[in-house]
This record gives structure tokens, C-alpha cells and sequence, in this order.
């Protein structure tokens, strides 16, 4: 995996972790780094698109309220952070977490973070795809002898 590839894999599972767990995991981190906002949390709004099959002419879905952060570690590393809603301490975090993984703490991050995020969403998952299984109907065609 390449490194733009890498970086948004964990900027995806930041943005999909729930909040809860997330603080948590970054509680049991340790202590946070000194860094400066270069753009303080703020909430605002985007606009989300879709394309009928994924593959039509995009059309605007409706609006989304995002929370968005980008900060600057004391060692020069810069994070970035977009998440749904307006948790300002989750866009914090996860900015927080994109930077330290810029950085030499990258694999300690990665193992106390967002391994069990990545864990946690694969779980849950999993969960939604059997309870959809679970009311899926088998369609099948009876062969008449008339032909």
C-alpha cells in the first residue's frame, strides 16, 4: 500500500470510528502531544452527492453537518480531520491521530488506536450483514411440464 493510500484508509476508519470509542482509545494513549490549531474545530455543512447505480450522473443528495479540524504538532507534522456531525473533541482527536501517524509514533498509534477501530468497525459490520441475511427471500422459477 502506498502512502496517500494508507493515510486515507485511517482517515476513513477516524471519520467512521464512534466518538465514544474513540476518546476512549485516546485516553488509554497516554498523554496528548503539544500542538498549535491551524484551524480550530468548526462545524459547518457539505453537501453530499450521489450517482444513481454509482456509476450515473452525480445529483445532490441533501446537506450534511461536518465537524472539521486541522492542527499542527510541536515535532511539524500536520493533521487533518473531517467527521459527521459537531463533535468538536472527535475532530480534535482525530486530527491528533493523523498527524502522530505521520510521524515516528506511527506504529504505536496504529496498534493502540486504529487497529481496534478498524477491529470494531469489521464487527459491526459483520453484525449488519447477518441481520440482513437473515430476512433475505430465496426467489426461484417452478418448471411447468407444458412445454
Amino acid at each position: 500500500m502506498d502512502a496517500n493510500t494508507d493515510r486515507k484508509a485511517w482517515m476513513s476508519t477516524l471519520a467512521k470510528a464512534p466518538a465514544e470509542l474513540l476518546s476512549r482509545l485516546w485516553a488509554d494513549f497516554g498523554e496528548t502531544p503539544e500542538f498549535e490549531f491551524l484551524r480550530t474545530p468548526e462545524v459547518g455543512g457539505a453537501m453530499v452527492r450521489g450517482r444513481m447505480g454509482g456509476t450515473g450522473a452525480a445529483f445532490n443528495l441533501g446537506e450534511m453537518t461536518v465537524t472539521r479540524c486541522s492542527l499542527q504538532l510541536g515535532s511539524g507534522e500536520v493533521g487533518h480531520a473531517y467527521v459527521q456531525g459537531r463533535d468538536k473533541a472527535k475532530a480534535r482527536i482525530a486530527a491528533l491521530v493523523d498527524a502522530l501517524m505521520q510521524g515516528p509514533q506511527a506504529d504505536v498509534v496504529r496498534a493502540t488506536i486504529l487497529t481496534p477501530l478498524v477491529d470494531h468497525l469489521q464487527t459491526q459490520r459483520a453484525l449488519r450483514a447477518s441481520k440482513a441475511a437473515a430476512t433475505k427471500v430465496e426467489f426461484f422459477t417452478m418448471v411447468r411440464g407444458e412445454d
